[in-house]
């Protein structure tokens, strides 16, 4: 007896489109979609995501060739009669094109262009077409009497509203959102992002949204697929692709958006080098592997296809079965080269030398603890305040820890000779007294770290002082 398979509300096949002169913008495609789904596609720009868009409704130019399968509630629409697509599109699927400026019609009020679908689709009289744009408008939180506003009387987040209203004025089940944010403020895409859910919660439509922003749709959306050069790399639930890519890739990706609390990221953001491969001349093997880190020599040769990841999780990449390198913030989240915190996980923490998070040039603790046996810091964590500013500089500061003859101690160069510094910038004596060899608690009054056996012997008497009150290495 045969298991039914359930039927997904928007399921892509093998999806290929060629422009004129051989340029393959998408490569074998496959996804799903269903009723009350949001599905997000990101890449960089060259990537495909716009022109699986496009294909999806048969808004292609001409000349492209299309292959495989677009089965939109069961019925594929690359082989519908042209009747049927006109049908089909706006009643049964609408697209959120990119740019709300250029996709509006210049010399048409807004409220015009709403009601034209309305009266072809729904055979709407006048007045009924008027008073559905109204309550469109109300819906995405715009006064229905912006109606007879023209587009450049318009911001631009409420044009971004216009668009949205415009692709549900025919109740459709699924709506194709390319790129919906793009130009807009933070606080209007939080907006539009917010009303895009609720819609896709309310009326149970499905969604497949669109754009370079990792952080966006990963809040947004349930699942997330990343394509390159024309192909999905790497699909799976999106908090986990954002978090724990296992795609190169999908790993660069991440590590482009900078992070709250990071610094890490933020004196040092990472980026991929390089640019996507020219459609017309693709690269043997892996398309990714002549920007690829961990390439092998076998990823020149041998095209890499999805493979499991994890569970649900899927990516096109020969270390996708590995245990997860984790992106920023995910396992085994490596601290940034100013010492940022390192989040905890499999490679993060207990280093040889105490590394996990380790301190960096600012004397910025790792939140993962210094735990390396040398380590020489017994409060690492309290070598994050402002280390050793003023003249007065670090008397009693909690982060002034020696780290001349310390192995792996928490603060940094800027208190090179010294193995804390307990007075003022004049207090020679003092720090003199600190390094003698083998003081098991060299701490100031607030209780610096104190080094691990040997390791506190001070570089030069009487250098700490001067040395650790340098303005120029405050904390900003």
């Amino acid at each position: 007896m045969s298991t039914p398979t359930t039927r997904h509300l928007l399921d892509v096949r093998n999806l290929e489109v060629t422009y004129a002169g051989g340029v393959a913008a998408v490569r074998g495609v496959n996804l799903t979609v269903g009723a009350g789904q949001k599905v997000g596609i990101a890449g960089e720009s060259g990537c495909g995501k716009s022109t699986l868009a496009l294909a999806l409704l048969r808004l292609l130019p001409a000349g492209a060739r299309v292959s495989g399968e677009i089965l939109l509630d069961g019925e594929d629409v690359l082989t519908m009669k042209w009747g049927r697509v006109r049908a089909v599109r706006w009643a049964g699927a609408s697209i959120v094109f990119q740019g709300a400026m250029h996709s509006l019609n210049a010399v048409h009020r807004v409220g015009d262009q709403i009601a034209e679908p309305i009266l072809l689709h729904r055979k709407a009289t006048a007045a009924g077409a008027r008073k559905r744009t109204g309550e469109l408008l109300e819906q995405v939180g715009l006064p229905a009497a912006r109606a007879s506003a023209y587009p450049h009387e318009l911001s631009g987040g409420q044009r971004q509203r216009v668009m949205i209203a415009m692709a549900l004025a025919c109740d459709p089940r699924l709506i194709v959102a390319d790129e919906p944010t793009t130009a807009l403020d933070v606080m209007i895409q939080a907006q539009i992002l917010r009303l895009i859910q609720q819609l896709v919660c309310e009326q149970e439509l499905g969604l497949v949204m669109i754009s370079h922003d990792l952080a966006v749709l990963s809040d947004t959306c349930d699942r997330l697929a990343v394509m390159y050069a024309g192909r999905v790399v790497e699909e799976g639930p999106a908090r986990r692709v954002y978090e724990d890519a296992r795609h190169p890739y999908g790993q660069a990706l991440s590590a482009a958006f900078p992070r709250i609390g990071d610094t890490g990221s933020r004196f040092a953001p990472r980026g991929l080098p390089g640019d996507p491969p020219d459609p017309v001349a693709l690269p043997s093997g892996c398309a990714f592997h002549p920007r690829c880190a961990v390439a092998l020599d076998s990823c020149t040769s041998q095209d890499q296809l999805l493979r499991p990841a994890a569970p649900d999780h899927r990516a096109a990449c020969v270390h996708a079965d590995t245990a997860g390198s984790g992106g920023p913030g995910g396992p085994g989240g490596s601290a940034g080269p100013e010492g940022s915190s390192g989040s905890e996980g499999p490679e993060g923490s207990e280093g040889p030398e105490g590394s996990g998070g380790s301190a960096g040039p600012e004397g910025l603790a790792g939140s993962a603890g210094s735990a390396g046996p040398v380590s020489s810091a017994s409060s690492a964590a309290s070598a994050g305040s402002g280390v050793s500013t003023g003249s007065a500089a670090s008397a009693g500061s909690a982060g002034s820890t020696g780290s001349a003859g310390s192995a792996g101690s928490a603060g940094s160069a800027d208190s090179a000779g010294s193995a804390v510094s307990t007075g003022s910038a004049d207090s020679a004596g003092s720090a003199d007294s600190a390094g003698s060899a083998g003081s098991a608690d060299s701490a100031g009054p607030a209780g610096s770290a104190g080094s691990a056996g040997s390791a506190g012997s001070a570089g030069s008497a009487g250098s700490a002082g001067s040395v650790v009150a340098e303005d120029a290495r405050s904390t900003p």
